[in-house]
């Protein structure tokens, strides 16, 4: 884990070993429990519910904000060395309300074509129920965001605490809702996931309505990447018909 200050780590689930140095998503206000289907974002309803801080924000323990140029090509130990520090963080979000990642490009499909071909589609479908039925105001931005090959990804984010407490608050009413609707039973555990998944492209629909100051940063892989498999599992989705498990 990254020795600056600013980084907090957080064992999210019901593993019954405590990592030394970590907070567990099982104390205070929690959804722990749900874990399996919120994936990281229930460290994101812990931090909202049992915080007090100026800043709030979630990166992953093999996913972090660089504070440059990043370079697929940096040893581990170089791209720890660029991990996003204090200094940084500092100067950005007194200049903007929000951290996000480089928007990911799909190139030849969409933010909603892409998922159907990665999820089971009802997860988004049902989200955008949820959106007619309780924010009729955001069905508009959801469905622009949507058809657009552009899009935030990894449910990472750092924001002033007002502008990501807000954020969360609306994010698991509509995820709460979205868990209710979707009956889950016979997903792979992989597909279990879904409201991580769906989490993903919400962010940019809320953000893109409360017209929230952000700027972006390079996201570090700290794990070697495997480019031809990804490439190979890519072309699969689009072109073989059937959804991945893993």
């Amino acid at each position: 884990m990254p020795k600056d200050s600013i980084y907090v780590p957080v064992q999210v689930g019901s593993n019954e070993e405590n990592f030394k140095g970590f907070h567990r998503d099982n104390t205070g206000e929690n959804i722990s429990s749900k874990n399996k289907n919120y994936c990281e974002l229930t460290a994101q309803y812990w931090g909202w519910k049992n915080r007090n801080v100026d800043v709030k924000g979630l990166v992953h323990y093999r996913r972090f904000f660089s504070n440059g140029k990043t370079n697929f090509f940096k040893s581990k130990q170089a791209k720890f060395n660029d991990i996003m520090n204090r200094e940084t963080l500092k100067d950005l979000i007194t200049k903007h309300e929000m951290i996000l990642p480089r928007k990911r490009n799909y190139y030849i499909e969409t933010s909603w074509s892409h998922y159907k071909h990665a999820h089971h589609i009802e997860g988004l479908e049902a989200a955008r129920a949820v959106l007619v039925e309780q924010y009729p105001e955001y069905v508009s931005v959801f469905d622009e965001v949507v058809n657009r090959k552009e899009v935030h990804m990894f449910n990472m984010l750092v924001a002033r605490a007002p502008i990501f407490d807000e954020y969360t608050t609306w994010l698991f009413s509509v995820l709460t809702e979205v868990e209710k609707r979707v009956d889950i039973s016979d997903y792979s555990d992989y597909e279990k996931r879904i409201l991580g998944f769906v989490s993903e492209i919400l962010v940019d629909v809320w953000v893109e309505k409360n017209k929230i100051d952000y700027v972006e940063l390079p996201v570090m892989f700290m794990e070697k990447q495997h480019w031809m498999k990804k490439i190979a599992a890519f072309l699969f989705r689009k072109f073989g018909g059937k959804k991945l498990e893993n």
